[in-house]
């Protein structure tokens, strides 16, 4: 097998898996905002005043609406690449991977359909309580979604409950499978990540049509409740991720070097390297810029912590694993990591500066309100950077320790993988292309400003009509 097949068969799955999770960040965090407004709605029509509310439910539905159809494409490709290009990585995992995708589809994707389509299209038929319910439905599925794919990306990062028989990874025990800690740790960060992709979006939104006074009953009270939204989210997210790091050093040593592009042993105190040029071929930095301590804590929490180096690791492995190459491409890991922390940073700064404005009565500042709008590209950027420093650590590996890239590709020629790659990226830009143009009319319209094309809710019926008296319904 050529170089340039599993090279050009990695950068296709990695390519489409950014394209798809473009959506599904944006849908699974959404979700859960608009039950929350769905439920102020609901609070509020008891009281006899929810036009609000329900304005700003529906002009967000509307836009979670055409995110998540677009982006349920997108998930039905990204299977179809596990025959195409990772047919004998299929034939290894597929009786465990065939578990948690037949339950997100059973439990989930099946939940997900049915109540989002009677919360937008029914909700001029159905009471308020069951409009409230199929939209906490929905976010319950989302979710539910989301954690039985990760469960199977947590797999091939820390495989449990399996034996190897015939070649193939066979199931001995679905609870550890469904407790691996490796799922639930990533399924909190991806869940903080999605929380805040979100809530940016709507403070984006929000502050948008502030900043040009239009709509301020609907766009005030949203970018409050983003706000916390945001809040919540980035620190989630952070903490989420640092505990994620710290088991990364016990279970993938290699990952969290290369996260460091630390090739000696970093006795304690470790220092950590702030910014550094990496050398890949004679394996050192020519310039590191280190910070003293923050190593050691970033590792455990305490200054008594060292950590291997990638030069020894490699050796380790190679007693562990057999002969090869075990030194995942450090410069992507390094400086994603880094893209993906500072950008968090940025935006946990962002957030809490907006409660403190709102605490001083100044939240509506203009030069806040701009930031907003410029910041919404950055937590996808976040979430991209974020996975390429996941996968792309474990590298050569695709299940961890059990099965390396080189084995689990495809027999394709070079002719073939690159005809399915520029297909895809064709197909994928497009969407996203769509999925941008009414995500952004929509959103510049506004509330009363609607744009021509809207998936409207089925209308109600007026009992009062005569034709309700007629032959035919008698």
């Amino acid at each position: 097998m050529t170089a340039t097949v599993v090279d050009l068969s990695r950068f296709q799955f990695a390519t489409t898996s950014i394209f798809h999770f473009f959506f599904v960040s944006l849908t699974v965090g959404l979700a859960f905002l608009i039950a929350v407004m769905e439920t102020f709605a609901y609070l509020h029509r008891k009281r006899g005043r929810a036009d609000t509310y329900d304005r700003m439910t529906n002009f967000f539905g509307h836009l979670f609406l055409i995110n998540f159809a677009v982006g349920v494409v997108t998930g039905i490709v990204q299977e179809f690449q596990f025959g195409m290009n990772w047919s004998d990585f299929s034939y290894f995992v597929g009786n465990i991977f065939g578990v948690p995708l037949a339950l997100e589809v059973l439990m989930a994707f099946f939940l997900e359909s049915t109540f989002i389509g009677l919360w937008w299209f029914g909700k001029d038929r159905l009471k308020p309580w069951m409009r409230l319910g199929s939209i906490w439905l929905v976010a319950i599925g989302t979710q539910v979604s989301a954690f039985w794919i990760v469960l199977a990306n947590a797999w091939m990062h820390h495989p449990v409950g399996y034996e190897v028989v015939g070649g193939q990874a066979v199931l001995t025990s679905f609870s550890e499978v469904v407790f691996n800690y490796k799922a639930w740790l990533y399924f909190a960060h991806v869940q903080g990540s999605a929380w805040t992709v979100a809530a940016f979006f709507v403070l984006a939104i929000s502050a948008f049509h502030l900043l040009r006074r239009r709509d301020v009953e609907v766009f005030s009270p949203a970018l409050r409740i983003a706000l916390v939204f945001a809040a919540i989210g980035t620190v989630f997210s952070a903490a989420s991720g640092h505990s994620a790091a710290q088991y990364a050093r016990d279970d993938q040593p290699m990952k969290f070097a290369a996260m460091e592009a630390q090739w000696e042993d970093a006795p304690a105190p470790a220092p950590w390297s702030l910014v550094a040029d990496i050398n890949e071929a004679e394996r050192r930095n020519d310039v590191s810029v280190e910070v003293p301590y923050v190593g050691s804590i970033l590792a455990e929490n305490n200054l008594d912590a060292g950590y291997e180096g990638m030069i020894g690791l490699n050796e380790r492995y190679k007693e562990m694993y057999g002969p090869g190459e075990y030194i995942p491409p450090v410069t992507w890991v390094y400086w994603s990591f880094r893209i993906m922390v500072g950008i968090g940073s940025l935006l946990l700064l962002a957030a809490f500066t907006g409660l403190f404005l709102w605490w001083r009565g100044r939240l509506d500042s203009r030069w806040y309100l701009r930031s907003l709008v410029y910041l919404v590209p950055l937590p996808w950027i976040a979430n991209f950077t974020g996975w390429i420093t996941t996968e792309m650590g474990r590298q050569p590996f695709m299940v961890y320790g059990l099965l390396t890239v080189d084995e689990g590709v495809s027999a394709n020629t070079t002719g073939e993988v690159l005809a399915g790659l520029v297909g895809l990226w064709v197909v994928y830009l497009a969407l996203i292309g769509l999925d941008i143009f009414l995500l952004t009319t929509t959103a510049r319209a506004g509330v009363h400003r609607r744009p021509a094309a809207e998936m409207a809710s089925a209308p109600a019926p007026d009992w009062t009509s005569p034709q309700h008296y007629g032959k035919e319904d008698r």
